[in-house]
């Protein structure tokens, strides 16, 4: 890769990675217990912890993409970069600037 789309690259993941913060912050404010005191009703109260469970999911899916995309970012222009784990087959350019976090190709990612 030349030197300019390994710094496109670079830019579309530093900024999923603060997009991916800013989504972990709001996970974790929804994600707080709910205090018994407050009177919002018995349904409410389940539609509200069916809800926190998935706020739950979704903060964990987003700490996972977090971590994957700062291993990442550390490995953009090594020699291996853009070549898939598993079938060592490249990557095309328009799947690792859609997903940066993956180090598969389309074949192998499923």
């Amino acid at each position: 890769m030349d030197k300019k789309t390994i710094n496109e690259i670079k830019e579309k993941i530093i900024i999923e990675i603060e997009k991916t913060e800013k989504s972990i912050v709001e996970y974790k404010e929804i994600t707080k217990p709910i205090a018994p005191e407050n009177a919002i009703g018995r349904i409410s109260r389940m539609d509200a912890i069916n809800n926190k469970s998935v706020a739950e999911a979704a903060l964990r899916k987003a700490e996972e993409k977090l971590n994957k995309l700062k291993y990442v970012l550390t490995q953009v222009g090594q020699n291996d970069f853009g070549i898939c784990v598993t079938c060592k087959k490249p990557i095309p350019l328009g799947r690792i600037l859609l997903m940066p976090q993956s180090r598969h190709c389309v074949n192998c990612a499923f």
